[in-house]
């Protein structure tokens, strides 16, 4: 069980839907957030990408703090960054939640994971599409998250790729029951059911919730889609 009563708490409502900003009208970000919050949403998902470990920028400290002013929901942020260890106080002191590393910059995870539980955050352990379950496999039970990339890091709107369902298998087949298995990449009303059955209860999903006209009836049905099929 999870260090964390928040976290401990999402383990016992899973399936989340696990909105992406980064898909959300900026312009209107407020209003964005109290949407998702009224459709139900448990728990919100920043992008942070530094156009070195990805090929895109996106947001900072700054938005982090403004969501955090706006919402009292969980902030979950990933940091697609070359060196996640100069950032992980920053995003804490914004208001992360939790944080998310990649293992790819990481020759051995987890004191930076370990530095993460200190700051009093969760701690995430994402990886690519390439990155094989061998490299995964000896920390899985070091944190509360293991972040699945179903799509190659750095731009919204890819397509789903189904084979790393094999590598979510191996994961779910290692972790312990109360672990969040997230799963980030062209989910949508269709692949969420196919991500479910190999094992993960955690969806990021952007446009699949900010492209839709009714945010409500979206996360019902994805929600719906993903239930009875998530492995708890």
């Amino acid at each position: 069980m999870s260090s964390f009563p928040w976290v401990t708490d999402l383990v016992k409502d899973v399936p989340l839907i696990n909105p992406s900003i980064l898909a959300a009208d900026f312009a209107h970000l407020e209003d964005e957030i109290r949407k998702v919050e009224a459709a139900g949403v448990k728990i919100l998902h920043l992008d942070i990408m530094d156009g070195h470990f990805v090929p895109n920028l996106s947001i900072g400290t700054p938005v982090v703090e403004a969501v955090r002013r706006i919402s009292a929901l969980p902030l979950d942020v990933h940091l697609m960054l070359s060196e996640p260890w100069k950032y992980v106080k920053p995003f804490r002191k914004a208001g992360a939640d939790m944080i998310t590393v990649h293992i790819e910059v990481l020759e051995d995870p987890r004191p930076l994971l370990d530095e993460i539980r200190s700051l009093g955050a969760a701690a995430g352990l994402a990886h690519n599409p390439p990155t094989p379950f061998e490299k995964i496999a000896p920390f899985i039970n070091d944190c509360e998250l293991i972040l699945t990339m179903s799509v190659m890091p750095g731009f919204g709107g890819q397509s789903f790729n189904p084979s790393v369902l094999e590598k979510v298998r191996a994961i779910r087949a290692t972790a312990s029951p109360e672990m969040l298995l997230s799963i980030d990449g062209g989910i949508n009303l269709q692949t969420i059911s196919e991500a479910a059955r190999s094992g993960c209860n955690v969806f990021v999903a952007g446009t699949a919730v900010f492209g839709a006209k009714n945010y409500t009836e979206q996360m019902i049905q994805l929600r719906k889609n993903a239930t009875n099929l998530c492995a708890n």
